[in-house]
């Protein structure tokens, strides 16, 4: 055995997304980071060894423009690129690779960390070091670091550390929580084994093992749905030991699940009642359970339902989350209730770095399903792309803490600023948080551009003609009001009996900008519709807000009318309908409660389509300037520039009045953040790189004399967030006046998208 010592100025302990996060984005800040993981392969509950999906704010497509962006957003959009099919092993190699191209992190797998060195009174202990035992090699190595961060899930870091957590339900006293129980107890969400099954092509017999449970012994063909098409995360309620302990009753909780799934094999192969199912064989079953829940840390902030559902905003806000507060019952699959309840909020909701640190262990930070949360709220946060954004933003602050020389609270609480503009300056997943950070050199510069969108419509073509979508329910359009919504013209097939009839038109706010609902009533109107048609229609509307915003524009159902549907994406639009009866939940098993706004009104089967428009006066909502010191992401508004749709090359530029020296640039492009990405288990999408996306780009800078000078070129770009140093001939910081980016060529959209165009002196 080989005992060893290394010096870190972080230890991230943990490896799944949270922790992976975590590690590269304190690396990128330029601190020496230990990833430490106790399995040979990254990505937790995601990896191949587990196969979860990664579900994150998006929520399956049920929120509008939410998808993660910073680290997170970078593994998505990488793993559609190299991995469109959604191959487990694939994905594992996407995460890997993610770290290994960080040269600050030096990976530790399959180290388990099982002793801590901690001191200090109750109420302010400090870790000094933490020791893993290297299976397969021998060596017990000790870590010693500044700041750790508990990315275990489990929680056995910060356990062993002293710092406090709970484990099971609050009352619902303690929080005013409706959801939760009237006493606190000990339960728990179970934990879960998948499988993966393959058609072979030719009959496949299958001789169950004599531990396969018998299902006739049980609640479950009673109470939960066996499909032969199912795989995987399809059997997500395949589980159980919410009554246990899910850490110390470990193996007997895996020894339950899969004599479960050998017995849901066996039912379905062999009892006569999938005759589909002649050719199907297992190919994979999983070894580990996946484990949703156990110790939750004590942070100065405890998050709750009410944060999620009533959207509460947070000065220190870190991340975001848009999964609904999603409990199962503790009996697992062996309930006679469904496998879950979800309560979705209206959008995305925020969670604050106070719930990221240890109330009481002065260097210890967390993230993942660990964080200071209720059970309640931790339903809503635990999953792993929400995970993963919490993981970055603890990365973040813990490398902030080593460069400035503060505790984990003096930075929450006195440099919140200095945490805001960071996270900007990495687009990570943060909304409603607008760049003004005094060293972004752009936000002093006057900005201009080639072009600008300025027309705000959708209009059918002679390749595009556009097909009728009956009005058999209310159908809407999200448009941004900037500045003003006086008059839409709608495309409306009229009744086909000669009689014309009348249109009810709302306007509705959307309440939260970064919602994307109608919230409230602003105006009504009519509008006749003559017989046949399609014929253009208006909507007087004179909605003139003080500050640009979305609206909602709703047109009621209507009999023997259609508006016409157009194949194509508009920018900062959507097209949304409502729920009619029949219409497919958001899991065919779990029953909807009512009055969820962002379930009634869907988006989905029409993203990347528009009902066809035009609305007065132009908008100014793609402007240049909006590329300058904005939200980069859509809140209230698209808040990005888009240039006409022009075939030559577009330009975006920055001119100060004075000479400034430059360092680096970095750039924001549109990767189409309402377009959902989770191809890890059934969904796919069409395209290996985002349309909206800039390809080809050229950033030029201007001399005394007038003349452009390119700096660098940069082709086949397939990443929406670039960082480049700007370097003269003479390896020199830039010196210069003007700043331009020349974009030569996007994915396969007509137009040039810049969310941030940023600047940085030395």
């Amino acid at each position: 055995m080989r005992e060893e010592e290394v010096h870190y100025d972080i230890a991230v302990i943990g490896g799944g997304l949270a922790g992976t996060c975590a590690a590269i984005a304190a690396a990128r800040l330029g601190r020496r980071v230990a990833l430490v993981n106790n399995r040979p392969v990254l990505g937790g509950n995601a990896s191949s060894e587990i196969r979860v999906w990664v579900c994150g704010a998006t929520a399956h497509g049920v929120h509008r423009w939410a998808r993660e962006t910073g680290i997170m957003g970078e593994l998505y959009t990488e793993n559609q690129y190299r991995n469109p099919e959604g191959n487990p092993y694939y994905w594992d190699q996407v995460v890997l690779d993610a770290v290994r191209a960080e040269p600050n992190i030096d990976l530790y797998l399959n180290t388990d960390v099982r002793e801590v060195d901690a001191s200090g009174p109750d109420d302010s202990r400090e870790v000094h070091s933490c020791t893993g035992w290297m299976v397969g090699s021998e060596r017990r190595i000790t870590f010693h670091a500044s700041q750790f961060l508990d990315c275990t899930g489990d929680g056995l870091l910060g356990h062993l550390a002293g710092a406090r957590y709970r484990i099971g339900r609050e009352a619902q006293t303690e929080f005013d929580e409706p959801w939760a129980p009237a006493e606190a107890d000990q339960a728990l969400l179970g934990s879960t084994i998948l499988f993966h099954t393959r058609d072979t092509g030719r009959p496949a017999k299958f001789v169950p093992p004599a531990y396969a449970k018998d299902l006739s012994t049980t609640p479950i063909l009673r109470n939960r749905i066996l499909r032969t098409g199912d795989n995987g995360c399809d059997y997500w309620w395949i589980e159980w030991g919410g009554e246990l302990d899910t850490v110390h009753d470990n193996e007997r909780i895996r020894d339950e699940l899969q004599a479960v799934i050998m017995g849901i094999w066996d039912h379905i192969k062999n009892s006569g009642q999938f005759p589909d199912a002649a050719n199907l064989t297992l190919e994979w079953v999983g070894s580990l359970p996946g484990k949703r829940e156990y110790r939750r840390f004590l942070g100065d902030y405890v998050l709750t339902q009410q944060d999620i559902l009533q959207q509460r905003q947070f000065a220190d806000r870190i991340a975001f989350g848009g999964w609904s507060v999603d409990l199962h019952p503790v009996q697992g699959m062996y309930a006679d209730e469904p496998g879950a309840r979800q309560r979705y909020a209206d959008g995305i909701f925020h969670i604050p770095l106070r719930s990221l640190y240890s109330a009481n262990v002065t260097n210890l930070h967390f993230a993942g399903r660990n964080i200071s949360a209720t059970h309640i709220a931790f339903g809503a946060t635990r999953v792993m792309a929400t995970c993963a954004t919490l993981g970055e933003a603890a990365g973040t602050a813990a490398a902030l803490c080593v460069a400035e020389g503060l505790t984990p609270r003096e930075l929450a609480t006195k440099r919140t600023e200095l945490v805001r503009h960071t996270l900007l300056r990495q687009d990570a997943s943060v909304i409603g948080l607008a760049d003004d950070d005094p060293d972004n050199l752009a936000r002093t510069a006057r900005v201009t551009a080639s072009s600008h969108l300025t027309r705000l419509a959708a209009e059918p073509t002679p390749a595009a003609p556009g097909t009728p979508y009956p009005l058999t329910r209310d159908l809407a359009l999200l448009l941004p009001v900037d500045p003003a919504l006086d008059t839409v013209d709608l495309l409306v097939h009229g009744a086909p009996n000669g009689q014309s009839r009348e249109l009810t038109v709302e306007l509705w706010s959307t309440g939260h900008p970064e919602n994307a609902v109608p919230a409230d009533h602003l105006l009504t109107t009519t509008v006749t519709v003559p017989s046949d048609g399609p014929h253009w229609v208006t909507a007087r509307l004179d909605h003139h807000p003080d500050t640009p915003q979305n609206a909602i524009l709703i047109v009621r159902a209507c009999a023997d009318t259609a508006l016409v549907l157009l194949p194509e994406r508009t920018d900062g639009v959507l097209a949304l309908r409502r729920k009619a009866e029949g219409d497919a939940a958001v899991d065919h098993d779990i029953p909807e409660e009512d009055g969820q706004l962002v379930l009634e009104w869907q988006a989905r089967g029409l993203r990347r389509q528009t009902f066809a428009f035009r609305a007065a006066p132009d908008t100014t909502a793609f402007r240049p300037e909006r590329a300058v010191g904005g939200y980069q992401r859509p809140y209230g508004g698209p808040h990005m520039w888009s240039s006409a749709p022009e075939d030559a090359a577009e330009w975006l530029r920055l001119d100060w009045h004075n000479e400034q020296e430059l360092v680096e640039t970095r750039l924001v492009f549109d990767d189409d953040v309402d377009e959902y990405l989770n191809n890890l288990h059934r969904h796919r999408t069409p395209y290996e790189v985002m349309p909206e996306l800039v390809r080809d780009y050229r950033i030029q800078s201007r001399d005394a004399a007038g003349t452009w000078h390119t700096l660098l070129t940069v082709t086949d770009n397939r990443r929406r967030h670039r960082v480049h140093e700007l370097k003269a001939a003479d390896g020199s910081p830039v010196r210069t006046d003007a700043l331009r980016l020349v974009v030569e060529a996007t994915h396969g959209a007509r137009h040039a998208h810049v969310i941030a165009f940023k600047a940085y002196g030395a």
